[in-house]
């Protein structure tokens, strides 16, 4: 099962995440993370592989910063930079999974 990852740093507050996929049949059958931050980084990262898991590849590009954010019932205003970690560093994974494996880049 061909295997992806995607990283994204946020250098203003020190957070980093790397999101890793298998995916099977244009589906992301697997996927994980590693992630260094605060709190809501890792709640960020934990609900992005939660909204992510068994969606097709198309379907995970369509979840949104809102989507992980509203998933969690919200984040404080301070916050809400992280959950554009997992919303990115997925896209940057599956994009990464084209350039490899299918010779497509995601516009």
């Amino acid at each position: 099962m061909p295997t992806e990852k995607g990283v994204l740093g946020e250098p203003e507050c020190g957070d980093s995440l790397t999101i890793y996929i298998k995916v099977k049949d244009n589906m992301i059958a697997d996927i994980s993370f590693l992630v260094f931050g605060c709190v809501a980084a890792v709640a960020s990262s934990s609900m992005t592989t939660q909204l992510a898991r068994g969606k097709s590849l198309e379907e995970a590009l369509q979840i949104t910063d809102k989507d992980i954010a509203d998933a969690l019932d919200g984040l404080p205003e301070h916050k809400i930079h992280c959950s554009v970690l997992g919303a990115s560093a997925l896209k940057n994974a599956i994009e990464n999974y084209y350039m490899k494996h299918r010779d497509w880049e995601v516009k």
